[in-house]
């Protein structure tokens, strides 16, 4: 099978009725690392909204347990993108999402924002620096998939299109995105965590160079400062370079979705039951 094959079995599709298969392949084959490394922007982009930052501040989960809520949030989005919202595992998934949100006093207005970046972000970081951009099939299908996860959320007011809901997502972020410490608090324990999954030697440039992959609005928002203009066009030409590599590399043959992985936080693996703050686990798994 050439690189291409997956492609063109995905513009084959209906986007409304098979967006969970073509979200499947999305983020098991053609783009799990990328995938990955977007929802990472777009958990940094919610952290531009006070509203948003403030809870999770008030929480302390990104201060004090942060990988392991970088962890449970992985896991429920994989886990739904792996096995479907239907099947009995991703339903499991999603209630769990809604029992552990429950606790929280969340605007729905800002649970639209966050399930807007699980579908834009992706699409943008792909179109910047993926092996190849979303095709309008995959477009389409990543909105309807992350519209149907909302309604499974309760959420109202969703918005019925793509162009309708991207719209949505810009005047958000033209409206809401401004800075307050707890923008920046929530978003330098998460930037600690990223830098302590490398070593030592390098984590200074790691630190100088993540701003590189982030906007003005975004920085300005949380109090960062800009990566020097060398270091952000090394980092830029390292990812362009690489999904030129990975245009002349064979398809991936296994799936490597973020739960076929070690995970940090469960490294004998995890149980539906793990899953959410530590002081809610009591009230979470009571019959």
């Amino acid at each position: 099978m050439d690189r291409y094959a997956t492609l063109r079995y995905l513009q084959s599709l209906d986007p409304e009725q098979d967006h969970q298969q073509i979200c499947y392949w999305l983020a098991g084959y053609e783009f799990p690392w990328d995938l990955t490394r977007a929802l990472e922007i777009a958990l940094l982009r919610t952290f531009c909204v006070p509203s948003i930052a403030q809870l999770l501040d008030q929480t302390g989960e990104f201060h004090h347990h942060p990988q392991k809520r970088y962890d449970d949030t992985g896991i429920v989005v994989s886990e739904v993108l792996k096995h479907g919202y239907e099947s009995p595992r991703g339903a499991a998934f999603i209630q769990r999402m809604n029992a552990i949100h429950s606790h929280y006093p969340i605007a729905n207005e800002d649970y639209l924002y966050v399930l807007s970046t699980f579908v834009f972000e992706p699409i943008r970081w792909c179109d910047r620096f993926g092996w190849r951009p979303f095709c309008q099939v995959e477009r389409l299908a990543c909105f309807y998939f992350w519209r149907t996860i909302g309604d499974r959320m309760g959420i109202t007011a969703l918005p019925n299109q793509y162009d309708e809901f991207e719209q949505f997502n810009r005047q958000f972020e033209a409206q809401r995105f401004s800075y307050t410490g707890s923008n920046q608090r929530v978003a330098n324990a998460t930037r600690s965590l990223l830098l302590s999954w490398f070593p030592a030697v390098v984590r200074p440039i790691v630190n100088q160079g993540l701003p590189s992959l982030l906007d003005p609005p975004m920085l300005q928002a949380l109090g960062w400062e800009p990566a020097p203009a060398w270091l952000q066009g090394l980092m830029q030409t390292a990812l362009i370079v690489r999904s030129r590599w990975l245009r002349q590399r064979p398809p991936r043959s296994e799936p490597d979705f973020f739960v076929d992985q070690t995970l940090r936080s469960y490294p004998q693996g995890y149980s539906l039951q793990e899953i959410g703050p530590e002081s809610l686990q009591k009230r979470l798994n009571r019959p």
